[in-house]
């Protein structure tokens, strides 16, 4: 396995172009079964969950392939089964179900894998299949469902945590094809819906209420293919951010969208972080001194989940008592221990956790867990002095694309070794 080696102190400079959304492209590429038709995407980051997916695109018979920043698919003829050994990598590769369902009215697909950050179960999914009219069976580790004909239904998609948005996803690529009206309610809000919204609607779906809790589906007879621009990474816009203020440096960040982050550029600004738009760019930097604040997350627009990891890498460095509740996921505080070995002064109560912050960095081996909790020890090592080693950053692989190469560039002494 891998890990990064980085020399922390340096104060990051420069400019850095953010990558289409991964949790927009997944989503994006398995809504590509609904047709028989070509499709292409554009701006598809490179990504190992994203090359996963096209493996599993290609395992239910479809042709993908990446061409000079495009992913171009066509699903001729496909099977209904994904198998385990390709599902079992990642969570996202769930939403191909709804798509199955709708084009071929059976599917049968292995229960996901993902980041280990709490319980996120897939019964909100399922139960909006059943509204549509889908039998649903469970057996040793798969999910069988199937359905003569599926029918609009009126349903509610909230769960303990509020809305689920592969959740919505899945269910509103399923009604596309659907006889009559569906109407979701509690239906998720975050911009990679309403980007999958924009897609489907391009192949010739009816959909409207994207971006809101209601989200209303004419069911059509066919889909058929269509063009698209993958919107940019949020999160990773986020990361980039929070390492600027946290390195004390000055960054321009391109390609971004600062109307989908507003709940995180607000925190930033009561933080002491200096941030001007202009235009698709941010130019990000830390005023003269960094102040604790509360954050929460939420279902969007509040604040993400997953911002939250990094987010207590910066407060680390912030003077006084900062507290993050986290609302979403309950084992989302795996980076804290981590983190405490860079030095950060972290205890978890509950959901929550406390951060004194102020006491200075330094450098030491450390394990990411999951995905942004391997972008919170960057973070971490890059503000701290001296060496410091992330390791299994296999994780980040999985949502950053190229973030080392992209961190060079903006100053950041890091590399990628081989690790002991």
């Amino acid at each position: 396995m891998e890990s990064f080696l980085i020399k922390g102190g340096v104060p990051l400079h420069g400019e850095v172009t953010i990558s289409g959304s991964k949790n927009a492209a997944l989503p994006i590429m398995a809504a590509t079964l609904l047709t028989d038709e070509p499709c292409v995407i554009r701006g598809v980051p490179h990504l190992s969950d994203t090359h996963f997916m096209a493996e599993i695109l290609k395992s239910l018979g479809a042709e993908a392939n990446f061409h000079n920043g495009s992913l171009a698919i066509r699903a001729k003829k496909i099977r209904g089964y994904a198998d385990y050994e390709l599902v079992r990598k990642m969570r996202g590769s769930i939403c191909v179900a709804g798509p199955l369902l709708a084009r071929l009215r059976q599917t049968r697909i292995s229960l996901p894998g993902g980041c280990v950050i709490g319980a996120r179960p897939i019964n909100l999914h399922l139960k909006g299949f059943e509204a549509l009219g889908a039998k649903i069976k469970i057996d040793g580790g798969y999910v069988d469902a199937s359905a003569k004909k599926l029918a609009g239904s009126t349903m509610f998609l909230g769960g303990r945590a509020g809305s689920t948005v592969l959740g919505t996803a899945n269910v509103m690529m399923a009604a596309t094809l659907a006889d009559g009206v569906t109407v979701i309610e509690s239906a998720a809000c975050e911009p990679e819906v309403v980007d999958l919204a924009n897609f489907l609607n391009a192949m010739g779906a009816d959909i409207s209420g994207a971006g809101s809790p209601t989200l209303t589906i004419s069911g059509v007879n066919e889909l058929h293919g269509a063009e698209h621009e993958i919107i940019p990474d949020r999160i990773e816009t986020a990361t980039f951010a929070i390492a600027a203020a946290a390195t004390n440096g000055e960054v321009t960040i391109k390609n971004c969208r600062a109307d989908h982050l507003r709940a995180v550029l607000d925190k930033l600004g009561d933080a002491g972080v200096s941030i001007r738009q202009s235009g698709d760019n941010l130019a990000v930097r830390r005023g003269k001194r960094l102040r604790a604040v509360d954050v929460t997350t939420l279902p969007y627009p509040g604040f993400p989940t997953d911002a939250q990891a990094q987010m207590s890498a910066l407060l680390a460095l912030a003077p006084g008592i900062s507290i993050i509740t986290e609302r979403i996921f309950e084992s989302r505080f795996m980076h804290v221990s981590e983190l405490a070995r860079l030095g950060a002064d972290m205890e978890i109560e509950g959901p929550s956790a406390i951060v004194k912050g102020g006491r200075p960095l330094s450098g030491a081996p450390v394990m990411a867990s999951d995905l942004r909790a391997s972008a919170a020890l960057v973070i971490g090592g890059l503000a701290a002095k001296g060496q410091t080693q992330v390791n299994r950053i296999y994780h980040l692989d999985r949502g950053y694309e190229r973030m080392d190469v992209k961190l060079r560039k903006l100053g950041a002494r890091i590399r990628r070794v081989e690790e002991e």
